[in-house]
């Protein structure tokens, strides 16, 4: 955990470095170049050092947006801070058409009005040299700490630098065509410093509208559409996710939050919904590294799930017992039938209701059956106390075992015993049967076995009768 929280310190601290180390840099530039402007009297010069006030107050700007976007979240902000980095963004991408703006105005004044006298030297031009070094070290440095951090404000700031290479360079260039101009004698060439800043300033805007475009979509939740895609892919792939019903990514600055909806199978427990949930953030964060994803699980049907297997879920959500279930085809048309427990105390309105509202959640779940029949049993509510146990009633025991002879299948009846509870009695025995005798023959030998029993002992109320296969038998 501590390295985690240092390593977001590491990449806090370094944002703040350069962002501050730009700032400076920016103010540095503005100082020299209006200094330069002034002595050589170039509205080139001027309109540079305007341009790079306007980088020094982005500058500032990221400075203080990137302070601000690294606070931890709180009440107010649960999503954190991080878009004030886009609205940092979308302001400094302001600046620089601002900036354009102002060239173009100056290149045009200089076109139509020619009341400036360039005083020609050595030091505008160092100063310009000097300024394109600069914004070639800031804007390179200010891009990979952006690319390594995600911050949207050191990315724009990196491309507004990257920009004033090219505004300087046509100022540098226009001032050397004015030089030219003067020293052989070309009136046209007095054209050319203004024309040069008309076109670098119209390929800045150019980019600036892509850059604006970017921020807007992030300050409005827009993400690229391949990125979407490619979580959903790459969570549908994770096995028992049965689909993506819905997904939601935003971008806050840096950090990306994913919030998805899953359809998983409804017979899925707790514990494998907890590994698929896991999973599942996992395969997002493949797509979008240390996202914070929040997922939400619903039930649904699987294609391969039995009639059976849904009418049992059904039951284990109304938390009652169903035995004796069988589905009936007749003449296309499907027909549930299921034996269920419900108190004995409770009464019979209740119990009426209490089974039609489950009988009518078994034909949601299962569309394909037409109609559903119940056959209500009653639970014992408490816990029987037998009276006394029966283990000399030999009539019992003869008449259950002579019962036993008659079915070939039976290879013996033991750990036999009888229960008298109030006025009735209970027998419960393990009855060996052989290892490969199918389900449907031993339910029939066992529901035959107690028939018999119960023609000859009235008296006994419930039998149970524990079928065990032969190599299971160690007696």
């Amino acid at each position: 955990m501590s390295s985690g929280v240092q390593s977001l310190e590491s990449i806090s601290a370094e944002k703040r470095r350069v962002a501050l180390h730009s700032m400076l840099a920016a103010a540095a530039m503005t100082a020299l170049k209006v200094a330069a402007g002034i002595v050589s009297g170039s509205l080139g010069v001027l309109s540079d050092a305007a341009h790079s006030g306007l980088d020094l107050a982005g500058a500032g700007l990221t400075f203080l947006s990137v302070r601000v976007s690294d606070r931890p979240a709180d009440e107010n902000h649960p999503y954190g801070h991080g878009k004030v980095e886009n609205i940092s963004a979308f302001i400094e991408a302001g600046l620089m058409a601002i900036s354009c703006a102002w060239i173009i105005y100056e290149a045009l004044q200089r076109i139509y009005s020619h009341s400036v006298e360039l005083r020609h030297s050595m030091w505008p031009v160092l100063v310009l040299v000097t300024s394109i070094a600069v914004d070639y070290w800031r804007s390179r440095q200010l891009r990979e700490v952006a690319r390594r951090t995600g911050s949207p404000a050191l990315a724009t700031d990196a491309f507004h630098f990257a920009s004033d290479i090219w505004a300087t360079l046509a100022v540098l260039g226009g001032l050397a065509a004015s030089w030219a101009g003067k020293q052989f004698g070309i009136p046209g060439l007095r054209y050319a410093d203004p024309f040069a800043a008309v076109v670098v300033s119209l390929m800045i805007l150019r980019m600036t509208w892509h850059l604006t475009r970017e921020t807007i979509g992030a300050l409005t939740d827009q993400i690229p559409v391949e990125t979407r895609k490619r979580v959903v892919d790459e969570v549908e792939g994770v096995e028992g996710v049965l689909a993506v019903e819905q997904v939601r990514v935003r971008r806050s600055g840096a950090a990306y939050f994913a919030d998805l909806t899953l359809a998983l199978p409804s017979r899925t427990t707790f514990e494998h919904t907890g590994e698929l949930v896991r999973a599942a953030t996992e395969a997002v964060q493949r797509i979008v590294p240390q996202a914070d994803v929040v997922i939400h699980t619903v039930p649904r049907q699987t294609n391969a799930q039995s009639i059976f297997d849904r009418v049992r879920a059904v039951a284990a959500r109304n938390n009652v017992s169903v035995h004796e279930l069988s589905v009936q085809s007749h003449q296309g048309r499907l027909r549930v039938e299921q034996h269920v427990e419900l108190d004995e105390n409770m009464p019979l309105l209740d119990a009426h209701s209490f089974i039609t509202s489950m009988e009518q959640e078994i034909l949601r779940e299962a569309p394909e059956v037409d109609s559903v029949l119940t056959h209500i049993e009653s639970e014992p509510a408490t816990i029987e106390q037998p009276d006394e146990i029966v283990v000399d009633d030999r009539r019992i025991e003869i008449a259950l075992r002579a019962a036993a002879k008659s079915f070939p299948e039976i290879v013996d009846v033991h750990e036999l015993t009888v229960l008298r509870a109030h006025d009735h009695v209970d027998l419960s025995c393990h009855c060996t049967l052989p290892d490969k005798l199918p389900m449907l023959r031993v339910h029939e030998v066992i529901t035959g076995l107690e028939d018999r029993l119960k023609l000859e002992c009235p008296e006994v109320n419930r039998v149970t009768i524990h079928p065990e296969p032969v190599t299971d038998n160690t007696r």
